[in-house]
C-alpha cells in the first residue's frame, strides 16, 4: 500500500501545449487534478518530479502546478520519451531513496508509459494515477493502461493515492488534504 515515507510524485509533461491538444472537459480534469495531488503531495511531505519534453516547443508545466510548487518547481527537461534515458535522472529518483512512484501525464501512451515501464524493470512499485493521465486519442490512452497494468504497474485513482497517504481521519494533514477533493 501506497505511504508517504516511501513515494514520489513524478508529474510527466503536464505542459501549456500538451494540455492545450486535450479535450477541454479533459484539459480541465488535468488541471484540477494535478493540482491536488501536487497540493497534498506538499502538505504530506512528499517529494515532487517534473519533467518537461522539449519545453521551448510545447511550453513549461501548467502555471497551476508551477505555482504550487513554488522554489521546489525544479523541471527535469528531456527529449527522449523514455525520462530514465536522460541523464542524471535515474540517480535523481534515486536520490531521494523511495521504493514507490507515483505517476502522472501526458502522454500516457508515450513518455508515461515508457517511463513506467523503465521504473519498473528498475524495481520501482509504480501506481498510476489514470484520472491524471491523458493521450489525445481515447483509444490511445486505453491501450496505454492495458499496457501499463501488464507490465506491473497499479492503476489507480486520485482519491486512492490520498487516501492511502493519510491512513485514517486522525491524520494531522486529514482536514486539509479532504478539503482538496470536497
Amino acid at each position: 500500500m501506497l505511504n508517504t515515507l516511501d513515494s514520489l510524485v513524478l508529474i510527466v509533461d503536464i505542459q501549456e501545449k500538451l494540455t492545450e491538444m486535450l479535450e477541454e472537459d479533459l484539459r480541465g480534469q488535468i488541471v484540477e487534478k494535478s493540482q491536488k495531488l501536487v497540493a497534498a503531495a506538499k502538505a504530506l511531505g512528499v517529494d515532487v518530479l517534473v519533467t518537461e519534453q522539449y519545453p521551448r516547443g510545447l511550453g513549461q508545466t501548467i502555471q497551476q502546478v508551477r505555482d504550487i510548487l513554488g522554489e521546489n518547481y525544479v523541471p527535469f527537461e528531456k527529449t527522449a520519451f523514455n525520462a530514465l534515458l536522460e541523464d542524471g535522472f535515474l540517480g535523481k529518483i534515486k536520490s531521494h531513496k523511495k521504493k514507490q512512484i507515483v505517476i502522472c501525464g501526458i502522454e500516457s501512451h508515450i513518455c508515461v508509459l515508457q517511463s513506467a515501464v523503465a521504473l519498473i524493470k528498475e524495481g520501482y512499485e509504480v501506481y498510476v494515477v489514470k484520472d491524471i493521465c491523458a493521450s489525445r486519442k481515447k483509444t490511445e490512452f486505453k491501450c496505454a493502461m492495458e499496457l501499463l497494468r501488464q507490465e506491473g504497474a497499479k492503476i489507480c485513482s486520485l482519491e486512492i493515492v490520498l487516501f492511502a497517504w493519510l491512513k485514517g481521519a486522525k491524520n494531522p494533514h486529514f482536514k486539509e488534504v479532504q478539503a482538496l477533493i470536497k
